[in-house]
């Protein structure tokens, strides 16, 4: 849809004034100590991957208004995200959904990838809900259920996960439980947890040595009296008993109203332990908005953790998933993730453009002002031209956003499916 010659085209009228914007940048003051195209390197290959679920419209539990043109298989997904990565080049993977996206044409699905320059990255079990003809129930949880046949046939399902991963090259499976309890008493508490460890061990012991197993946390939803899994702690210490290769995944909706999410970040890091991110944004719980929507200087402090870490020789090197994790009940999915992805690579760049030196040496005096005044001067930064950038080196659009409007590529797609076409899993 988008071949690089159209890309050209739609360029070609933002370029002299983007030229002026990012050279003006590069040129100030504030930037006069950093290596600029340094940065814009680290931009173009910073990638966030794209969840298969998050392609449709979603909804509340009281309705679902369904836009038109959304992606009924899992070829169609890939389609939709190989439109993302052209327009931005920073959207070159996809996290998979099981049983929602199990995949069939394993060869035809490879060379569609590979034709949209595409790599699925990781699968997701789901545990949530109970499909049509399953044996076991998972209304009173799964795998931490009381019934051993109900936690083998969870442990069972999380392993065809990663036999579908498998056959699509991917290494990594994000477990996610909805497992806990309503009310006091409903559930014994230190013993759901013994048997959601042993389950997960089960699950690891059956996985590839090259794979990762990501654990979610949640304190609440759909559980409000008990998660078994409700905080990082808990996720930290089931990572630590089952090995290695198992790391905590951090969904920036999945914390209480003001958790201090960087410092949580920060510390993972620094015990080696933080697998990925599910990025989004919140308001009061799990809103999955748009990623920076709402607390984009939260969004900015997280980066800032990252970076400080990246550069830190104390602290694990370790590879960390990047994914984003949304629904889209009033927007055009497409474009929720464009603005998302934009959003995360703003952020990423303002932490970037942090001073770290004058910021140690801050910390160290315990000059408080000077200190938060250096953030804060990253973070006012208009890093817009450094981005754009990034997507004109790398081959994309200048602007994604204005460019996926200017084709027309939802009424594209509702012309090709129809107006009623639905994702599906939603």
């Amino acid at each position: 849809m988008f071949s690089d010659q159209r890309l050209a085209e739609l360029n070609q009228p933002l370029l002299a004034e983007h030229q002026t914007q990012f050279q003006h940048l590069a040129e100030s003051p504030r930037l006069r100590q950093v290596d600029v195209q340094a940065v814009v390197q680290k931009l173009i290959d910073f990638q966030v991957a794209i969840p298969s679920w998050a392609l449709g419209t979603g909804g509340t539990r009281f309705g679902r208004f369904a836009l038109g043109g959304e992606p009924s298989t899992l070829e169609q997904k890939i389609s939709d995200v190989g439109i993302l990565q052209a327009l931005n080049r920073s959207s070159n993977s996809i996290s998979l959904h099981i049983p929602w996206d199990i995949p069939q044409d394993i060869p035809g699905l490879k060379q569609l990838l590979k034709e949209q320059g595409l790599v699925i990255d990781s699968v997701n079990s789901n545990t949530f809900q109970d499909q049509k003809d399953q044996p076991q129930s998972y209304k009173f949880g799964s795998l931490s259920h009381t019934e051993k046949a109900v936690r083998e046939q969870a442990i069972q399902h999380n392993i065809d996960c990663v036999r579908h991963g498998r056959d699509l090259d991917a290494k990594t499976l994000t477990v996610w439980l909805a497992d806990g309890s309503n009310f006091p008493g409903q559930s014994h508490l230190r013993r759901a947890f013994l048997r959601t460890q042993e389950s997960l061990a089960a699950i690891y012991e059956a996985m590839p040595s090259d794979w990762t197993m990501l654990v979610e946390y949640k304190p609440y939803e759909p559980n409000f009296y008990s998660m078994v899994i409700p905080d990082w702690g808990t996720s930290l210490a089931l990572c630590q008993a089952i090995g290695q290769n198992a790391q905590v995944l951090v969904d920036l909706g999945h914390h209480l109203p003001n958790t201090n999410i960087e410092q949580i970040v920060g510390r993972l890091r620094q015990f080696g332990r933080l697998g990925g991110f599910h990025f989004n944004g919140s308001m009061y719980g799990d809103d999955d908005l748009t990623t920076g929507s709402i607390k984009p200087y939260q969004l900015f402090l997280i980066f800032n953790e990252l970076v400080d870490a990246a550069v830190d020789q104390s602290v694990p090197a370790e590879a960390v998933a990047y994914m984003i994790d949304a629904s889209h009940n009033v927007k055009d999915p497409l474009e929720d993730l464009l603005q998302s992805v934009e959003n995360i690579l703003s952020s990423y760049a303002k932490a970037l453009l942090v001073d770290r030196d004058a910021l140690n040496e801050a910390q160290e005096a315990n000059d408080v002002v000077r200190a938060e005044e250096i953030l804060r001067d990253a973070f006012l930064t208009d890093v817009r031209p450094l981005v754009s950038e990034a997507y004109r080196q790398s081959g994309g659009a200048l602007k994604p956003l204005a460019a996926y409007r200017a084709e027309g590529v939802r009424e594209q797609l509702i012309r090709q499916r129809g107006k009623h076409s639905v994702s599906t899993g939603l």
